[in-house]
């Protein structure tokens, strides 16, 4: 008999062993496919000196393959009524260890220096719930923690605004954010087939492997991130339109005089501006704050 947890069989014997429901408003969407799984852990590049950080591990269907490649892997579940479940799933694998806690207010500092040993390779890898992907994703990235990658599974269309380019119709404020910390790949698409229940959408897979440091230096970060969220206000909007509306404090004509004299054409759209361009317009900017 196959072992594997992610097999339609299996995850259904165990959900019903335990009479667990699914909780819409928790996102929850279990793998059912072993192939898949092995794949994911394989974009990590997991091996015995790596540790792992999940999140949402379910019923344990990617902790387990995880578990079977990792040094250790410590995981974050937020639904109490998993723990009794995980706990038999991974009961062969002492080097696993589950929190109960929401990772969004979770020290994630503090767990990895508690868990892991110091220095030692570390990766988050998780199938994500879509409704708190970018949540999750930016606290990770913002938060600077000391892991080398971080493959998610997230929806197909959030995986391609966050690894997509200027010019494009994916291209925004998620783009440049997840870019400045981390190099953005989408690895592969999953069809919602693979789940259960079924996900209206399809998912990808994203890797994120993290930067030493960003690719761009820029004198003041939170207005760096300010300018770029202010520019894809409105997409439809000119760079110069959307800085207008948002600093009301400085007149349009210096916007524009300062746009031109950083050779950026008033006209164009945030989504036609690379990361170096709203570095050099960030400080520009600031300086008219500044004195």
């Amino acid at each position: 008999m196959d072992k594997d947890i992610a097999t339609p069989k299996k995850t259904k014997a165990i959900l019903d062993k335990y009479g667990f429901s699914f909780k819409k408003s928790l996102g929850q969407n279990f793998l059912i496919d072993t192939n898949v799984l092995k794949r994911i852990v394989a974009a990590a590049n997991v091996s015995q000196s790596t540790g792992v950080i999940e999140i949402g591990p379910g019923i344990g269907a990617l902790t387990e393959q995880l578990a079977k490649e990792a040094k250790r892997v410590v995981a974050f579940e937020i639904d109490q009524r998993l723990l009794p479940i995980l706990k038999e799933t991974l009961s062969a694998y002492e080097h696993t260890k589950i929190i109960h806690q929401d990772v969004l207010k979770a020290d994630v500092q503090k767990v990895i220096k508690d868990e892991f040993e110091e220095n030692e390779e570390l990766a988050v890898v998780a199938n994500l719930p879509y409704y708190v992907t970018t949540p999750i994703l930016m606290k990770l990235l913002e938060e600077k923690l000391p892991v080398r990658t971080i493959v998610v599974m997230i929806q197909k269309e959030v995986a391609e605004r966050i690894a997509a380019k200027p010019n494009s119709k994916n291209y925004g404020s998620l783009s440049i954010a997840a870019q400045y910390y981390a190099d953005a790949e989408t690895v592969f698409t999953v069809p919602k087939t693979v789940f259960v229940p079924q996900p209206n959408v399809d998912s990808a897979i994203l890797r994120l492997s993290i930067r030493e440091k960003p690719p761009i230096t820029v004198k003041d970060e939170a207005f760096f991130f300010e300018i770029i969220r202010a520019s894809f206000a409105q997409r439809r909007k000119t760079i110069l339109n959307n800085l207008a509306h948002h600093f009301s404090t400085l007149s349009k004509q210096t916007i524009e005089e300062i746009l031109q004299s950083i050779n950026i054409d008033p006209r164009r759209r945030g989504e036609a501006l690379s990361m170096e361009e709203f570095g050099v317009l960030s400080d520009n900017l600031l300086k008219k704050f500044r004195t």
